[in-house]
């Protein structure tokens, strides 16, 4: 039974992502109905429903999925190399640089294509400045690059303040719905596709070197694992699959904190389960976030970073409590 349960797990994800396809598809202030989007995935009969089936739900639910599986994908990462269970992909600052540099093509003004390449230099900048400052005399560890990405993250957050404070009130909201993350202009090409596919096979390869380093660098050590290289593997990875992430969608909060936890609860520690787990799931619940975010207040569309926070912060003190009564 138990060696069944690994294929249960992961063909309920499948399931469970089929299904969040689906609603994203059906879900918008036009309710197209789970009936009507499969007859035109299968028929497209010509006409104003298939319109907005191919040109926005698709795109949009496509961008949905990949966000929330790069996202989580990068925060069971960043667990592993910050041994830390608080830990999410935006710690060390990636997010904040991507914000100042996206904010500041808002600012000026720019088209959706340059804010997204902005964003993408920004995250960019913000890893080097960390891994750089984290470095130093050649040698860094877990704690020392945990504490130089909250230092840089702040200093981020107050240049996002003078931006904010700063610029005119046409800009503010449009700045103030990136900050909270939006997935009403996002697409997804090849390239963000490559990454999280990329990034997938690298991690899964290095699965069971994983398993061990969670136990510790000296445990890890011992049964001849490169700890330093794989560490470094890990951050660039992890620091390339959110930076990603924020130049698809801006900042969205605990998807990368709260999955990887329930997961974990559901009995996936190995991380050859843990991780395409991590990946389905993540995709799958901002998927469902997205279609809360259009359906809630429809016509009006709430930003999808404000529905993960809603529902995140409850799951996580939910999951705190549980596990503190398991060790109990």
């Amino acid at each position: 039974m138990r060696q069944r349960h690994p294929l249960v797990l992961l063909s309920a994800l499948l399931l469970l992502t089929a299904f969040s396809f689906l609603v994203s598809f059906s879900s918008g202030s036009a309710n197209l109905g789970i009936s009507t989007v499969l007859s035109q995935l299968f028929g497209q009969e010509p006409g104003l429903q298939q319109q907005i089936l191919f040109e926005l739900r698709i795109p949009r639910s496509l961008a949905g999925f990949v966000t929330g599986a790069l996202l989580a994908l990068s925060g069971v990462l960043m667990q592993v190399l910050l041994r830390n269970p608080l830990a999410d992909p935006y710690i060390l600052g990636i997010s904040g640089g991507a914000a100042v540099a996206a904010l500041a093509a808002i600012l000026l003004g720019a088209s959706a294509v340059w804010i997204s390449n902005a964003a993408f230099a920004g995250a960019l900048l913000s890893i080097l400045i960390v891994f750089g400052l984290a470095r130093g005399d050649s040698t860094w560890s877990s704690t020392r690059l945990l504490l130089t990405g909250v230092v840089v993250s702040a200093g981020w957050g107050a240049l996002i303040n003078i931006l904010l404070t700063t610029s005119a009130n046409n800009s503010v909201y449009s700045m103030l719905f990136w900050l909270m993350g939006d997935l009403s202009q996002s697409r997804v090409g090849w390239i963000s596709a490559s990454i999280l596919l990329g990034g997938l096979s690298l991690m899964l390869w290095q699965a069971r070197a994983l398993n061990v380093l969670a136990r510790g660098d000296l445990q890890a050590a011992a049964l001849g694992v490169e700890v330093s290289r794989l560490k470094l593997q890990l951050y660039v990875c992890t620091s390339v699959l959110t930076a990603c992430a924020v130049t698809i969608a801006g900042s969205i909060g605990f998807v990368g904190l709260v999955i990887p936890h329930m997961l974990r609860l559901l009995g996936a520690r190995d991380h050859r389960l843990l991780i395409p787990a991590a990946v389905l799931l993540g995709g799958s619940f901002l998927m469902l976030a997205d279609s809360l975010a259009r359906s809630i207040v429809a016509p009006l569309q709430l930003p999808v970073g404000v529905v993960t926070a809603i529902i995140g912060v409850p799951v996580f003190l939910l999951i705190l409590r549980r596990t503190r009564s398991g060790r109990e």
